[in-house]
């Protein structure tokens, strides 16, 4: 709850120091007296659109700060601050301060942290709720309705997120697998028309690099075909340089034991005639290695040029070749696979849909019981609020199913009739300034809203009525705040005798300045304000002795 605001520099307020507590606190005081520039202070610091003009003249800024504190942070506030890395102990006060410069710029802290405008709306949607005479905001804004009958309700809506959540992903993954057996199924005589062609020529890791080699040996064989066979005819025949050496080598055997000399050259003659014999053996192995089949050519050349065409025409090495038939094979096996697979996904989807609409629309029995207890509720408010010929209305509709979600089947809307026979028509849009906050009264009561925001403000529920109804305002005021903390801007004196605690806000001025000043009221303080807005401007000795009367009939 709110148990502090501070607020220096704004319009008439110089410097301004309040304390909260918990139950009914209402304000009071004379028209002009400042009751909206606290309710601009505090819409300041929650992050609504800041005003220089909001700054008091002569001084450069301006700033208002907050202090709430709960037993136990609200989950969805405790989310925010995680998510914004702020850490809150427990016991610790949450300090929400603005600081607003002449110039229109401003910034915000949450316990001393600078954070965004956005963070600090949000955080304010938990913290304050505030109804005025021109509201568009909570219960008249329908997209908050569904949450607050769901809640009136006691409606398990989780089971509902998480059925809408399981059926969304089946019908993804059954959407996924439906498109890759479409595109499969397009693209399949393309791919056995691939395939085919591969498997035709069934190519072979490391074969590009086997063949070119084989090619270049063969290629130059070929080019040396023509010297070879000249050196061929050169070492066969009778005239041969071996066949001389070797009639050389037995001539000179017959003479050479007649002198040394022709032993060494025999010797000499031998080995050459050996040389000789060696390179003749090497010639006819070169000669056989290097033989030239232009067939095996022609083959070689013929399959190099298909694998490569084929690579390039794939986008990949000849090498891959073989992982492509793999890739091919395997898409066309999915197809196969992929229709079996269908069958099993439909049959998950089919039965996530049936679940989530067995969950969704047990929540939509839940609400439609829920709405005409909600509508007895609120009618049995209408009447002691002088709203007896209006009428409220809790609309449940089904929604076409594309517009089912993680919320149900349902769109919810709080609808009133102010005249007998009228037409039922939105909340905002019939609803006069003080018949919308009764109405918003009446809802909050029958409600009993748990889990709203911390602090409720009404301001001015109570204009243009009076008497009885007034009665009825302070007393419903005061029976919703019994559990928390609600703070309520009235004329009313029936309402401001409702109230735990009562301050006053005056204006007063020295003929040079003008200020602002709020103060606590003690009971005798309380009695003589509540006689001032019994009797005005002359407070009588009878509007006190009435004053006394409604505050001791509370």
């Amino acid at each position: 709850m709110l148990t502090r605001l501070a607020i220096r520099n704004i319009v008439l307020i110089e410097a301004l120091d309040l304390d909260f507590g918990r139950g009914l606190g209402v304000l009071t005081g004379e028209t002009g007296a400042g009751k909206s520039i606290l309710l601009d202070s505090l819409g300041l610091v929650l992050g609504n659109r800041a005003d220089s003009g909001l700054v008091r003249a002569g001084e450069d800024k301006a700033s208002v700060t907050a202090s709430f504190e709960f037993a136990a942070l609200p989950a969805p506030l405790a989310e925010l601050l995680d998510d914004a890395d702020i850490e809150v102990e427990d016991g610790e006060p949450l300090i929400l301060r603005r600081q607003l410069k002449a110039d229109g710029k401003s910034k915000a802290f949450v316990n001393d942290q600078n954070v965004s405008m956005g963070l600090l709306r949000e955080m304010a949607a938990h913290l304050v709720e505030l109804h005025g005479q021109h509201d568009d905001r909570g219960l008249v804004n329908p997209r908050g309705h569904r949450a607050l009958l769901d809640r009136f309700a006691g409606a398990d809506t989780a089971r509902v997120a998480q059925a809408w959540s399981k059926w969304r992903s089946a019908e993804e993954a059954l959407g996924e697998a439906r498109e890759a057996v479409e595109t499969a199924k397009a693209d399949q005589d393309l791919l056995l028309a691939h395939l085919t062609e591969l498997t035709a020529l069934e190519p072979q890791a490391g074969e590009e690099a086997r063949l070119a080699e084989a090619r270049a040996d063969m290629q130059k064989g070929e080019k040396l075909s023509g010297d070879l066979e000249e050196l061929r005819h050169i070492w066969e025949g009778s005239d041969s340089p071996l066949a001389a050496l070797r009639v050389a080598a037995r001539r000179l055997d017959r003479i050479a034991p007649e002198h040394p000399l022709l032993a060494e050259a025999l010797g000499a003659l031998d080995r050459a005639v050996i040389e000789a014999g060696e390179a003749e053996d090497k010639l006819q192995a070169a000669a056989e290695a290097l033989v030239h089949d232009p067939q095996a050519l022609d083959a070689a050349e013929t399959r190099l040029f298909e694998l490569r065409a084929l690579a390039r025409k794939h986008r990949c090495e000849v090498d891959e070749l073989p992982e492509k038939m793999r890739e091919f094979r395997a898409a066309l096996d999915s197809i196969e696979g992929g229709e079996a697979e269908l069958d099993a996904l439909e049959a998950a989807a089919k039965e996530a849909g049936a679940r989530y609409r067995a969950e969704a629309e047990a929540l939509h029995a839940n609400r439609v019981a829920a709405a005409l207890r909600l509508d007895e509720a609120v009618a049995g408010e209408l009447a002691p609020l002088k709203l007896d010929a209006a009428q409220f209305k809790t609309s449940v509709t089904e929604l076409p199913e594309e517009r089912w979600g993680a919320h149900g089947l349902d769109a919810v809307e709080f609808l009133i009739s102010t005249n007998p026979g009228a037409d039922f028509a939105p909340l905002a849009k019939i609803a006069s300034g003080g018949e919308l906050s009764r109405f918003i009264l009446a809802l909050k009561v029958a409600l009993a809203e748990k889990g709203g925001a911390a602090t409720i403000i009404f301001d001015e529920i109570d204009r243009g009525v009076g008497g009885a109804v007034a009665s009825a305002i302070g007393e419903r005021l005061a029976r919703l705040a019994a559990d928390g903390q609600l703070l309520a801007v009235t004329h009313s004196p029936q309402v401001a005798a409702r109230g735990r605690t009562h301050y006053m806000i005056a204006k007063s001025s020295d003929g040079t300045v003008t200020r602002t000043s709020v103060a606590l009221l003690d009971e005798a303080g309380r009695q003589e304000e509540i006689a001032r807005m019994l009797s005005g401007a002359e407070v009588t000795p009878e509007a006190r002795a009435q004053a006394d009367r409604l505050l001791e009939g509370v």
